[in-house]
């Protein structure tokens, strides 16, 4: 074979395998799909590859992480599966996408924030937290509160079909229950100052636009407005806003989180889990925690200077778990009671 015919031949091989490394210098491979932005956990995937001697090859899905592994079936190149919210989680432990992970450093995560059975972890988290004008006296808050008439006119929020919400409503719904929970969204609903929707930042540009005095949001978008991350003109937004950590009453601060779990299938199981074991470890927590301005889930890891600022955060006592039990019947009560309507 002349040697263009060889190197067309080593070409095409390379091209047939999906996600291949051929020619890589790593001595590993694994394959992460992620609804997460890429660019916010590359500087783990870069740390764990410069360790480990592994390569993460990343697929960015948006939406129809399910679906797509679905589809592939067990010849799905995914070995590890990342979502930003655990809803998403939950779901794709429902659909048999998922195996179940023995690990004791995995096992060092709260259990409130794993799954009982090893099918997925959270690695990060952030709280659902309070924006107020620093116009307002405002130290403490419990989320019942936003329903209150005194806040008539005054709340801003983003829709409430978006899963940061319907996860505060289906912690609501663990709390309290079904027809208490509609009871509230009417409430919330009536004390809107403009209709549910845009950003989480938005909240942020609306309170200094005087077109709110409270609204629910992120912690983590805070970090990007004081840092400057978010740009000029949303440094200036955050200036207008002190942040509160809101309790429900009986209980904590609500709480999102980024995790992943190991794909059924998955072709490189023991580079998956090392992976996830990465992202558990001090060093990574650490890069978390600087890097996107969420909290670290490993205990005595701290959070950036910027979101300690907020107070201790004490993590609301209903497991993701049950709370994930809600989520259906949170999203149906909005729509019930056009929330974003």
């Amino acid at each position: 074979m002349t040697k263009l015919g060889s190197k067309l031949s080593q070409t095409l091989a390379c091209s047939a395998v999906l996600l291949a490394g051929c020619g890589s210098a790593f001595a590993a491979e694994l394959n992460l799909y992620t609804t997460r932005e890429p660019g916010l956990i590359q500087p783990l995937i870069e740390s764990f590859e410069a360790t480990s001697g592994t390569k993460v090859n990343t697929i960015f899905l948006k939406d129809g992480l399910a679906e797509r592994v679905a589809t592939e079936g067990a010849s799905s190149p995914a070995d590890i599966l990342m979502t930003v919210d655990f809803g998403n989680l939950i779901d794709l432990v429902e659909k048999g996408l998922t195996q179940p992970v023995e690990s004791e450093t995995l096992n060092n995560i709260p259990a409130e924030l794993r799954d009982p059975d090893g099918n997925w972890f959270a690695l990060s988290s952030r709280a659902r937290v309070l924006y107020a004008s620093k116009d307002l006296d405002l130290t403490s808050f419990n989320y019942e509160d936003l329903a209150n008439p005194e806040w008539k006119g005054k709340v801003c929020i983003r829709s409430g079909q978006h899963p940061y919400n319907t996860a505060l409503f289906a912690s609501y719904a663990a709390h309290h229950g079904v027809e208490a929970t509609e009871e509230w969204l009417k409430g919330v609903k009536d004390n809107l100052a403009r209709k549910a929707g845009g950003g989480d930042r938005d909240v942020a540009r609306d309170i200094l636009g005087g077109i709110c005095e409270i609204g629910i949001a992120n912690s983590y978008y805070v970090g990007l407005m004081v840092s400057g991350k978010g740009g000029p003109e949303q440094e200036e937004w955050i200036k207008a806003v002190n942040v509160v950590l809101p309790t429900f009453e009986n209980g904590g601060t609500q709480v999102n989180i980024s995790g992943a779990a190991v794909a059924k299938n998955a072709p490189n199981k023991d580079e998956a889990v090392a992976f996830l074991e990465y992202l558990a470890s001090e060093d990574a927590q650490k890069i978390y925690a600087e890097a996107n301005y969420e909290y670290p889930v490993l205990p005595g890891v701290a959070a950036d200077p910027i979101i300690a600022e907020f107070g201790e955060l004490k993590v609301d006592n209903k497991s993701l778990s049950e709370i994930a039990s809600h989520r259906a019947e949170a999203s149906a009560l909005a729509e019930k009671v056009g929330f974003d309507d």
